[in-house]
């Protein structure tokens, strides 16, 4: 179960934003686009991967991506809103599946990538979220989470320290860069070990 109830959260949001970033819960287009730009940074082989979003919303990610002229060789979106899931479907014309994350047989994808969809989730659901979708890249999984104590009835926080000590339960490789905002990092865990230059 997530802190609160999921499908109640973002219907509520639908009604009251239609389809704008705010729907998802992101301050801005802005602040959505900047979250963007760090997983694009650190994903420097994105054109030729298979992707799949996880919890992709109204797909944000993919038109964001087609804006920079760096679509992925494949894409395809999964999102537990029936709702959301079609608006991805007309805005990409991809593969959008609805489903959820944390119980369904999840496709392989040379990376998953997550942008704000753990950000309601339990702290174990979040352990369970990254290594499902860990499991099933070929790649490796890059996401954002919101970083602070975990105190919020609502929000989910970890310390980069948290993630870092998962990384390793994983034997994953990882890059973390907490530097864009105040309570937001991103991280990219890969199946190969990265330098040690590269654990920022």
């Amino acid at each position: 179960m997530s802190r609160i109830d999921n499908h109640k959260y973002y219907t509520q949001s639908l009604q009251r934003y239609g389809t704008r970033a705010e729907a998802v819960h992101w301050n801005s287009k802005a602040s959505q686009y900047l979250r963007f730009d760090i997983l694009l940074s650190m994903l420097k082989d994105i054109e030729d991967a298979t992707v799949v979003d996880a919890g992709c919303g109204f797909a944000d990610l993919y038109l964001y991506l087609q804006e920079k002229g760096k679509l992925p060789h494949s894409y395809t979106g999964i999102e537990i809103m029936e709702p959301m899931a079609e608006e991805a479907r007309k805005r990409t014309g991809c593969e959008i599946i609805v489903g959820d994350i944390l119980q369904d047989t999840l496709i392989e994808a040379d990376y998953y990538i997550c942008s704000g969809a753990m950000n309601i989730l339990t702290r174990d659901e979040t352990r369970l979220f990254i290594r499902r979708c860990f499991e099933a890249s070929r790649r490796g999984f890059i996401f954002n989470i919101l970083k602070g104590e975990d105190e919020s009835l609502v929000y989910n926080y970890f310390q980069p320290e948290e993630i870092a000590a998962i990384a390793r339960e994983l034997g994953a490789g990882f890059q973390i860069r907490d530097d864009y905002l105040p309570r937001d990092f991103t991280v990219l865990l890969t199946k190969t070990p990265l330098s040690v230059e590269e654990r920022v």
